[in-house]
């Protein structure tokens, strides 16, 4: 159930990121998992709590996009994905553990991200956060947020609060993950975890000699 997401829109698109640890009590069953899902082509969530719910919620919303795209015949918006999300959500809110951030980019409304909180309730927002490792980077969310930011910072923001996520919350760890959409397109970036520096009060990483 551990875990760190965050979505963020930016000058001309979105960037999602999520660390790759899931928990099962106090044991690592995955530690490289990918908890960035693709809905559609340029619709993405984040995933947090029950790996299971979110995974089955992540497969129905999945289907119900492939049947709307073929009777629209049109690229379908961030805010239908959402409110999908949602009712999934929502209609099961008494069954499932998930909390999910569903974000992307649109001809309409260019980037834009939705939060979807464990009741189901959606929320329009700039920026979200969801996880265990959401609360150790509040502080540090609302000091350095900005509105349009360039890529490039949004990118360096959200690298370092899961940087800085992944240190003090045990249920979080492994490597990072990140995807943008803009209008071009889908890029994925993958930051292993000896690449992640470390931060104030950690133990040095020791170098192994074969």
């Amino acid at each position: 159930l551990g875990t760190s997401i965050i979505a963020l829109t930016f000058d001309g698109g979105v960037i999602l990121g999520a660390d790759s640890r899931t928990s099962t009590g106090n044991y690592i069953a995955n530690r490289a998992s990918d908890k960035i899902t693709p809905l559609c082509d340029n619709v993405y969530t984040l995933r947090s709590g029950s790996a299971s719910d979110t995974q089955a919620i992540a497969g129905y919303v999945q289907h119900f996009i492939a049947q709307h795209q073929a009777e629209e015949g049109d690229q379908v918006t961030v805010k239908t994905v959402a409110n999908l999300v949602k009712m999934m959500a929502y209609n099961n809110k008494d069954f499932m553990q998930a909390g999910l951030i569903v974000a992307g980019f649109d001809k309409h409304g260019g980037g834009q991200v939705y939060s979807i909180s464990l009741g189901g309730t959606v929320t329009a927002t700039p920026f979200a956060m969801s996880g265990s490792g959401s609360t150790y980077i509040n502080g540090f969310c609302d000091k350095y947020w900005r509105e349009n930011m360039s890529e490039q910072d949004a990118m360096e923001f959200i690298t370092r609060a899961l940087r800085y996520a992944m240190t003090w919350d045990a249920s979080s760890g492994g490597c990072i993950r990140t995807v943008t959409i803009t209008a071009a397109g889908v890029k994925r970036q993958f930051i292993q975890g000896s690449q992640i520096p470390p931060t104030y009060g950690e133990l040095p990483r020791q170098q192994v000699v074969a």
